[in-house]
C-alpha cells in the first residue's frame, strides 16, 4: 500500500511569509467577516497550492520541466519500482499493490484508490462516477474510502456507501485521524452491517470472475449504461447507474433521508433486493422508469435477461469460501451460460483454460430448463 507518494507541499517560504504578513497587519484590528475569512484563507491555502507547484522546476537530463507537469509521475514510478522488485524477488507469486498517487499506464503494476474523499453524500455519487472512468484508464483494482476519509461519518451514510462498496474490488472503510470513528460496530444494530458485508462474501466468486475476465480480455467491470445500450438515446444521460460485470446493473441510493430512488431500465429486468445473502425479494420490471423502495439495510441489484448470477455460501474470510457449491439466480427465457473463473489466487498462471468453468441453463428432452455445471448447484431461482 503506497500512500502519500507524491511530493506534497504543506507550505512554501514565500506563501508562509505572505500569510504572516497579513496576520501582522490584522493585529489589533476589529475584523469584519470578509476580512476574517480572507485572513483565514491565507493560512488554509498554504497547503498544496497550485501556485507553488507551478513555481519550481526539474532539470531532467538537461531538459527543464515545470513540476506540475510531472507531479504524479512520482507515484507511478514508485509503484512500478515496487512491482518490478516483487517480480524479480518472487516471480511465481502474485502481488497486490495499490497506490494513492498515479498516472496513466500504472495499471500495469498496481491499482489505486480514489484519494482522500469526505464523509459527504455527494461523494457516494462521485465514487459511482469514478469507477467506469478509472476502468477506462485501465484501472480495475480500485475503490473509495467507504464512509469518507475526512469529516464525520453517520450510520445511514455508511450503510448506503457499503451497499455500493461491496461491489468494488477494493472494499475498505478508512478514515482520517481526528474524525469520528466509523468502524461498523460503532453505530449500533450491527446486524445490518454484518448482513451487507455477508452479501459481499456471497458475491466474491462472481466479482473475482468478472475482475479476472476483464483483466485478461482488456474489458471494463463497471460501464456506463450507454456502453451496453448504444442505441438507447436516454441511457447516455444516466450517470448514477452502472452496468457491472456480465449482465448486472447497480442502482445505489446516494441521497440522505431517501426511502429509495428512481431508476431507468433500458430493457425488461429482474429486480433483486438483498437484505442478507439468503433474504431477497424479486420483481420482474418492464423497460422504463420506476421508483424502487430501498431501506437502509437493503442492497438493490438488477439483472439483464438471459443472465445468471452464482452465489456462494458466505463466510468470514476468503480462504474459507467454497467455490465448489453454488446457488444460482437466473433470469432466462432461452438457454444461456455464465463463465465462472476460479484459480488459486496466488500463482501467476492465471490464464490457463482450466481456470474457466461453465454454469449453463439448457433445455432437457422434456423442454424444461435444467442447470448444467461441474460445480454442485444447491439451489436455482429461475425467473422467465
Amino acid at each position: 500500500w503506497n500512500d502519500m507518494n507524491e511530493p506534497a507541499i504543506f507550505y512554501s517560504e514565500k506563501g508562509l511569509a505572505s500569510a504572516l504578513e497579513a496576520a501582522n497587519e490584522a493585529e489589533g484590528k476589529d475584523l469584519d467577516i470578509n476580512s476574517f475569512f480572507a485572513l483565514k484563507d491565507k493560512f488554509t491555502g498554504l497547503s498544496n497550492s497550485d501556485k507553488d507547484y507551478a513555481s519550481f522546476y526539474h532539470n531532467m537530463d538537461g531538459k527543464v520541466l515545470c513540476h506540475e507537469l510531472v507531479h504524479n509521475l512520482y507515484g507511478y514510478n514508485m509503484t512500478r519500482a515496487a512491482a518490478e522488485a516483487f517480480e524479480r524477488f518472487d516471480p511465481d507469486k502474485r502481488m497486490l499493490i495499490f497506490s494513492r498517487a498515479s498516472y496513466i499506464g500504472m495499471h500495469r503494476y498496481g491499482g489505486i484508490w480514489t484519494g482522500d474523499n469526505q464523509s459527504w453524500w455527494a461523494h457516494i455519487l462521485m465514487n459511482i462516477k469514478q469507477m467506469p472512468s478509472l476502468n477506462m484508464c485501465g484501472f480495475l483494482y480500485t475503490g473509495a474510502d467507504l464512509g469518507g476519509f475526512g469529516g464525520n461519518c453517520t450510520r445511514d451514510l455508511l450503510l448506503r456507501w457499503l451497499a455500493f462498496g461491496i461491489f468494488t474490488p477494493l472494499m475498505r472503510n478508512h478514515s482520517a485521524l481526528g474524525t469520528r470513528a466509523q468502524e461498523c460496530y460503532n453505530f449500533g444494530n450491527t446486524e445490518d452491517f454484518k448482513n451487507i458485508i455477508s452479501i459481499r462474501y456471497s458475491l466474491i466468486p462472481y466479482i473475482y470472475s468478472e475482475y479476472m475476465k476483464a483483466a485478461l480480455s482488456d474489458k471494463m467491470m463497471f460501464r456506463p449504461l450507454s456502453f451496453d445500450y448504444p442505441e438507447d438515446s436516454f441511457a447516455s444521460s444516466v450517470e448514477d447507474q452502472l452496468m457491472f460485470g456480465d449482465g448486472l446493473m447497480l442502482t445505489p441510493v446516494y441521497t440522505q433521508n431517501a426511502r429509495g430512488r428512481y431508476v431507468y431500465l433500458p430493457e425488461d429486468m429482474l429486480y433483486i433486493k438483498f437484505t442478507s445473502p439468503t433474504q431477497r425479494k424479486y420483481a420482474l420490471l418492464p423497460k422504463g422508469y420506476h421508483f424502487i423502495d430501498v431501506a437502509l439495510n437493503e442492497v438493490p441489484l438488477f439483472m439483464r435477461k438471459n443472465k445468471l448470477l452464482p452465489l456462494c455460501k458466505p463466510t468470514d474470510r476468503t480462504d474459507n469460501i467454497d467455490t465448489s457449491r453454488f446457488e444460482v439466480i437466473a433470469y432466462a427465457d432461452r438457454p444461456c451460460e455464465y463463465v465462472l473463473y476460479d484459480d488459486d489466487g496466488y500463482t501467476t498462471d492465471y490464464d490457463k483454460p482450466e481456470h474457466f468453468d461453465s454454469i449453463a441453463i439448457k433445455e432437457d428432452v422434456n423442454g424444461k430448463f435444467v442447470v448444467f455445471s461441474n460445480k454442485q448447484i444447491v439451489k436455482v431461482s429461475l425467473f422467465n
